[in-house]
């Protein structure tokens, strides 16, 4: 009778291990847990680095013509009177390089 009852006990105790370690809201997923979370940090501080940015540019943006200018000189491609624009754009890889040859006229 005493054995039964200390296999049922220790039966008992390897199930409420089983699930302290393994099961649902145990070591294990509180250690994954605890991982997202320190990704989600990580996200977040480069979110709230990002946004900081580009707060500073919308004030910029609102109190300077310097910065207007800027922007639609990089994103829209305009220039000032008297002011000469060239524009190279090299090819990528090698196929586009064999094109542009191809394509250009011969040097005789």
């Amino acid at each position: 009778m005493f054995r039964l009852l200390l296999l049922f006990l220790l039966l008992l105790l390897a199930g409420m291990q089983y699930r302290l370690w393994v099961g649902e809201g145990g070591w294990a997923e509180v250690a994954r847990l605890r991982g997202e979370i320190e990704a989600i940090k990580a996200d977040n501080a480069s979110l709230r680095t990002r946004n900081q940015a580009l707060e500073a540019e919308i004030i910029s943006l609102k109190t300077g013509v310097e910065a207007m200018e800027e922007r639609a000189r990089n994103d829209l491609g305009m220039v000032k009177r008297k002011e000469d624009f060239f524009l190279i754009v090299e090819p990528q890889d090698e196929q586009q390089r064999n094109q542009a040859r191809s394509s250009s006229p011969a040097e005789e």
